[in-house]
């Protein structure tokens, strides 16, 4: 065997970079009920709150939501299956399925006493959606309302006594959401995600509308 033969074995193979474990739902609704609980006890302030809830509904990876409860006692690792911090529903009941609005060259409506899960897609084409949670059953108290507007739009109303935040986005149309926090943190909160492109999405709270039942009834 040649000199460059016994060379070309001797080169160690370069071990490459495993990929980033991608965070789902449950990963994110589990951070966003630790942060919860920091905000109830006073370990968090309203606006760190917001920004931390902001950034977990846009992280993509495990790592990405790792940071954000490392200085909060009894933080899970995301990932980790952890009944303490899963969102509270009834011992035993399935989780609620994504519901979804679509209205194409028309219109879809959600209003009236309806019980509302933990999320809701709308997606308006040349059309519009109404979703109204004014009269609902809260059956979760993190909320994210996720929103697609092309060439139409979307409505959202909460009760006023709700904490209102938004992280989406408006091209060449607009992304307008009356953000808000409830005074008490014990109160359900709505989060408007999507994008508005030649269209519209529009969401506040509707003054003297509260929600009385944080949960819906059993």
């Amino acid at each position: 065997m040649d000199e460059s033969a016994l060379e070309k074995r001797q080169v160690p193979l370069t071990k490459t970079a495993e990929p980033a474990l991608r965070a789902s739902d449950a990963d994110r609704d589990r951070i966003a009920d630790i942060l919860r609980e920091a905000l109830a006890e006073g370990r968090l302030t309203a606006d760190e709150h917001a920004e931390r809830v902001d950034a977990v509904y846009r992280a993509r990876t495990i790592a990405e939501l790792e940071p954000l409860v490392h200085d909060l006692p009894a933080a899970v690792r995301p990932g980790a299956a952890s009944d303490a911090y899963a969102p509270p529903r009834p011992p035993g009941a399935p989780v609620r399925p994504a519901e979804n609005l679509i209205a194409v060259f028309g219109g879809a409506t959600r209003k009236g006493r309806w019980r509302v899960g933990g999320r809701l897609n709308a997606f308006a084409l040349f059309g519009g959606v109404e979703i109204d949670l004014t009269e609902a059953l809260f059956e979760e108290r993190q909320i994210v309302i996720s929103t697609w507007a092309l060439f139409g739009g979307v409505e959202v109303k909460v009760p006023e006594n709700v904490s209102l935040r938004s992280t989406g986005t408006g091209i060449f149309g607009g992304f307008d959401v009356d953000s808000h926090e409830a005074a008490d943190p014990e109160a359900p909160s709505v989060l408007i995600t999507g994008c508005a492109l030649f269209g519209g999405v529009a969401a506040k709270a509707k003054r003297g509308k509260r929600v009385k039942d944080l949960r819906a009834a059993e």
